[in-house]
């Protein structure tokens, strides 16, 4: 392996350095809270703690796909969680996720709150909530959950593993980087393979299972994502890139993956959503530009 000194693992592992990563900061081996600070609650029934990742995005896509269509009781704030300081390992967060990740979803539309954590998770609750992007038909159904949860087991690989050692580890390694992008290559054919015979990855319908998917996949043919999209070839993937495109022309789409995001245009930046017109009033140069 070009560039890496060998390693002999010990017979206990034990940390007590950082790895020296972009992530090292905020990555330790326990679970819980650092410190006490509770979460802040706005006006609306769903209230969404998150920053504009992939899966962040996942969440307010679905959100404000939800409202396009007239569900009024979608609407949420969306309060952005700061990893980077460590938001997440917050006494708050923590009680709405046990595993100090984004997205987590508090609901408080009934008489008890109901938390819920997971990107998979949450998606599949504000489908079956509302009635909408999750087939009812039992194989359509099935078609949906699988390609839903195929992205659930598929996408750490691609931002764990190939983000992660391409991207933001301390060092290139040859083995690493050939090991991971051989299967985000693989990833990419599968999914060009199914929408060469299929409008969306459940049929003829877009569903939670696009949501979930597009963030990652879409992103990353697009040329958002690693920076990768030349290393990967992306242009070969003819069809998902039809797809992708497809998804990102949906208004409810751009505006998803605005909120809680801190990269890109000042325009594309809407740190938090707490109202429909904060789109028009508040980003990022609309903010700047009052404080001028």
């Amino acid at each position: 392996m070009s560039g890496s000194p060998e390693y002999t693992p010990p017979k206990v592992w034990t940390w007590n350095k950082a790895n020296g990563g972009q992530f090292a900061s905020i990555n330790r081996p326990i679970a819980g809270p650092t410190h006490d600070k509770e979460l802040p609650i706005g006006r609306h029934p769903l209230q969404l703690y998150s920053l504009g990742t992939p899966n962040g995005q996942k969440v307010t896509i679905m959100l404000e796909e939800l409202l396009a269509l007239g569900h009024s009781g979608a609407e949420y704030d969306a309060w952005l969680i700061r990893i980077g300081d460590g938001d997440q390992f917050g006494s708050g967060f923590v009680a709405v996720n046990p595993n100090s990740k984004i997205p987590a979803l508090m609901d408080r539309s009934g008489a008890k709150p109901i938390r819920v954590f997971e990107s998979g998770a949450i998606l599949t609750y504000l489908a079956e909530k509302f009635g909408a992007f999750l087939p009812t038909e039992p194989a359509e159904r099935a078609e949906c959950l699988s390609w839903l949860f195929w992205q659930m087991g598929s996408a750490p690989y691609l931002g764990g593993g190939f983000g992660h050692f391409y991207a933001y580890a301390p060092t290139k390694i040859e083995y690493a980087i050939d090991r991971f992008a051989m299967e985000v290559k693989r990833q990419l054919d599968v999914l060009d393979r199914r929408l060469a015979e299929s409008e969306y990855l459940a049929g003829s319908d877009y569903t939670i299972a696009d949501i979930a998917v597009w963030p990652w996949y879409g992103g990353l043919v697009k040329g958002w994502t690693y920076g990768a999209a030349e290393f990967l070839q992306v242009e070969d993937y003819k069809n998902v890139l039809r797809w992708a495109d497809a998804i990102h022309n949906r208004p409810a789409v751009q505006r998803g993956r605005m909120v809680n995001r801190l990269s890109g245009e000042p325009s594309t930046q809407l740190h938090e959503r707490h109202d429909a017109s904060d789109f028009d009033t508040r980003t990022q140069d609309k903010l700047a530009a009052a404080a001028e």
